[in-house]
C-alpha cells in the first residue's frame, strides 16, 4: 500500500501490540465506504435512517459513560512538566506509554485494524499536515471520511514527505477506568484508548488539529486556533474574511453560516462559510495573516439546532450525515431538544430505551430524548454557504479576529482592541459565565483564553508569548475585537436578538478594518458610535443600543481582580506585556 518505510514499520509495531485479526487500508473510495456501512449496520454499530427523508444518514449510540470529551483523562506528555503548563494535565512520556501499552496489549483481538491515512488541509498544501490513524472502530473510519481528506492521494503525498502524526486508537473494553487520551507532542504521536466518543477518537480533530498542531505551529511559526472562518461578500463582489473564537455555547457555528437579517438584505451581503471550528493561520509573503480550515466536515452539537437558530446547518444535515446519541422517531427520522417541530409522541431515546414526552427517571427528573452533547457529523460541501475557497492551498486573508464570551452585565456588545498587544490581552482574559448546561456554579466566571484552554498543547504562558511574537512578524496585523451577544436586562431577558442580526455588528467590524467609521475611546477599547451600527428594521426599544455599549467601571474594576488571579497561576512565565496591559487597564478604569 505504501513505500514509506517509517509508516510500514510503525504499523507493524502497533499491530504486534494490539494483535488485530486483520489489517485493512482505507483508500477513500465510495465502494469501500459503502462496504463499511453495510458491516456497521450488520454489527449494530449504525442504524439506517429513513432514506427518503434523510438519504445517506445513519444513527449511532455511544456507551452511556462515553458521551463527551473526558478532559480529566486527557494528558499532554512532555519530558518536562513545565512545558505542559498549568493549563494541562501532565504525565511523563515513559509513564504514559507504559500505562497505555498495558491497555492496548491484545485490545484488537477478534477485530480489524483500519489504517486511515488522512490530511488536515488540502493535500500537498504548505498549510497541511498528514496523520495516520489506526483504529478498530468502523464508526471512527466513517466519521474520519467526513471530517478529513482520506485515502490514496494522502499516501502518495506521504511518499514525498516523511513526517506524519502517529495516531493510535482502540475502543478496547470501553471502560472509563481504562480510558486515556494521550498526546506526545515531542514524538508527534497521539494514543487514545477506551473511548468511542468522537471528540476523544477522531484524532485528526482536537487532538491533532489543535493540541499537537499548536505545539508544531509554535516551532514552525504558524498558528493553530479554535476559530471559525467566515467570508462576508459585499454587493461589489469584494469578500473580507474574519476568524472568531468563542467558548462552547456561545454560537460559533451559528455565526459561521448566518443568514443576513431582513433589515440588511437590501445591502446584498452574502456569507461564505470556510469553517466553524478550527483555523490554521500563517503569515504569507504579503506580510498578512492567511488561514485555512483543515477539516472537511462539521462535528456539531445537535440540541438547539433548528431553522431559527441555524437554517443553513439544518439544510446541511439532511443527507450523508452520521447522528450520534439523538432520539430515533418511529418513522426512522431523528429528533432532539430544540429541534424543529413538537416532540414526537414516542421514540427510542439516545440510550436505546422507549421514550415519551414527560417521561421521568427514578429521581423525578425529566428524561431527555437526546443527550445534551448529542452530535451530527456532516460534510461541509452540504452547507448552502460553503466557501468556494475550501480547497485553495493558500487559504483566505484574515482582516479581523474576534473573541467572544457569555457575560450578562459586563462586556459591551462590541469593542475593538487598541492594538495587537492589547488584543492579545483581550483574548487572554476571555471568559464566560457558566450556564445551566455546564458543571459548576451558575453565573460563575470561567476563563478560557482564545477559547483554547482545553486545546493548547503546551504551557499557555508560552502560547501568549507566541501570539505577541506573531504580531511583530506581520506587516499588516488583523484588527482584534471582542463581542458579547449575551447581555441581559434585570429580568434576565437578552437585550440583543443575536443570530442573523449579528451581521450588523460584523458590518461595523469591517468598517473599522477599512477606516470607514470612527469610534469612541473608552477604558477597555474602542466602542462604536450608536449611529454607526445599522439598526434598519430591527425595532429595538429606544436606548437599548446605548445600554449594550455601556461600560460600567465599577463592574470592570471587579473583573480586573479576577484577571489578576487568573494571570498569577502562570507565575514568572506570563509575558510582561500582559502585566503591562493589566496595569494600563486598571489605571484607565480608576482615572
Amino acid at each position: 500500500m505504501t513505500k514509506n518505510k517509517k509508516l510500514t514499520e510503525w504499523i507493524t509495531k502497533m499491530a504486534r501490540m494490539c494483535q488485530p485479526d486483520d489489517i485493512v487500508w482505507i483508500d477513500g473510495s465510495n465502494k469501500q465506504k459503502e462496504e463499511l456501512e453495510r458491516e456497521a449496520l450488520a454489527s449494530g454499530e449504525l442504524i439506517q435512517l429513513n432514506q427518503e427523508k434523510l438519504p445517506g444518514c445513519f444513527l449511532h449510540r455511544t456507551a452511556i459513560d462515553d458521551v463527551a470529551r473526558t478532559e480529566h483523562l486527557t494528558f499532554i506528555c512532555t519530558k518536562k512538566k513545565h512545558d505542559a503548563g498549568p493549563n494541562n494535565n501532565w504525565m511523563s512520556p515513559r509513564a504514559a506509554y507504559n500505562k497505555a501499552k498495558a491497555i492496548f496489549k491484545g485490545a484488537m483481538r477478534g477485530r480489524t485494524m483500519y489504517v486511515i491515512p488522512f490530511s488536515m488541509g488540502p493535500v500537498g498544501s504548505s498549510f497541511s499536515k498528514i496523520g495516520v490513524e489506526l483504529t478498530d472502530s468502523r464508526y471512527v473510519v466513517l466519521n474520519m471520511l467526513v471530517m478529513a481528506r482520506v485515502g490514496e492521494a494522502v499516501l502518495r503525498q506521504l511518499e514525498k514527505e516523511d513526517g506524519f502524526t502517529k495516531c493510535l486508537h482502540s475502543k478496547a473494553e470501553l471502560d472509563i477506568n481504562k480510558r486515556l487520551i494521550l498526546h506526545f507532542p515531542e514524538d508527534n504521536t497521539i494514543w487514545s484508548v477506551g473511548s468511542g466518543y468522537g471528540g476523544n477518537v477522531l484524532l485528526g480533530k482536537k487532538c491533532l488539529s489543535l493540541r499537537i498542531a499548536s505545539f508544531i505551529g509554535r516551532k514552525e511559526h504558524w498558528m493553530a486556533e479554535h476559530m471559525l472562518i467566515m467570508g462576508i461578500e459585499e454587493p461589489n463582489g469584494h469578500i473580507e474574511y474574519i476568524a472568531a473564537a468563542f467558548p462552547s455555547a456561545c454560537g460559533k457555528t451559528n455565526l459561521a453560516m448566518l443568514i443576513p437579517p431582513e433589515g440588511l438584505k437590501t445591502k446584498g451581503y452574502r456569507i461564505w462559510t470556510v469553517g466553524d471550528d478550527i483555523a490554521w493561520m500563517r503569515i504569507d509573503t504579503d506580510g498578512s495573516l492567511w488561514a485555512i480550515n483543515p477539516e472537511t466536515g462539521f462535528f456539531g452539537v445537535a440540541p438547539g439546532t433548528n431553522s431559527n437558530t441555524n437554517p443553513n446547518m439544518v439544510e446541511t444535515i439532511r443527507k450523508n450525515t452520521i447522528y450520534t446519541n439523538v432520539l430515533l422517531k418511529p418513522d426512522k427520522t431523528v429528533w432532539w431538544e430544540g429541534a424543529d417541530g413538537e416532540a414526537p409522541e414516542s421514540g427510542i431515546d439516545w440510550q436505546g430505551r422507549p421514550w415519551k414526552p414527560g417521561a421521568l427517571d427514578k429521581d423525578g427528573s425529566l428524561i431527555k430524548a437526546a443527550h445534551a452533547n448529542s452530535r451530527f457529523t456532516a460534510p461541509i460541501v452540504n452547507c448552502p454557504t460553503a466557501s468556494f475557497r475550501l480547497e485553495q492551498h493558500h487559504g483566505v486573508p484574515i482582516s479581523a479576529i474576534i473573541f467572544g464570551g457569555r457575560r450578562t452585565h459586563l462586556t459591551p456588545l462590541i469593542y475593538e482592541a487598541f492594538n495587537w498587544q492589547h488584543g492579545v490581552f483581550v483574548g487572554a482574559t476571555m471568559a464566560s459565565e457558566l450556564t445551566a448546561a455546564q458543571v459548576g456554579k451558575l453565573g460563575q466566571v470561567r476563563r478560557d483564553p482564545m477559547a483554547m484552554l482545553p486545546f493548547c498543547g503546551y504551557n499557555m504562558a508560552s502560547y501568549f508569548q507566541f501570539w505577541l511574537e506573531m504580531g511583530k512578524k506581520m506587516a499588516k496585523q488583523p484588527k482584534i475585537f471582542c463581542v458579547n451577544w449575551f447581555n441581559t436586562d434585570e429580568s434576565g431577558k437578552f437585550l440583543w436578538p443575536g443570530f442573523g442580526e449579528n451581521l450588523r455588528v460584523l458590518e461595523w467590524v469591517l468598517d473599522r478594518c477599512n477606516n470607514r467609521v470612527g469610534a469612541v475611546k473608552t477604558a477597555i477599547g474602542y466602542t462604536p458610535y450608536a449611529n454607526d451600527i445599522d439598526m434598519t428594521g430591527l425595532g429595538l426599544p429606544a436606548g437599548i443600543l446605548e445600554k449594550l455599549l455601556n461600560i460600567d467601571k465599577t463592574k470592570w474594576l471587579e473583573e480586573v481582580k479576577g484577571i489578576k488571579k487568573f494571570f498569577e497561576q502562570f507565575k514568572k512565565d506570563l509575558p510582561k506585556e500582559l502585566w503591562q496591559e493589566y496595569e494600563a487597564l486598571s489605571m484607565r478604569l480608576k482615572s
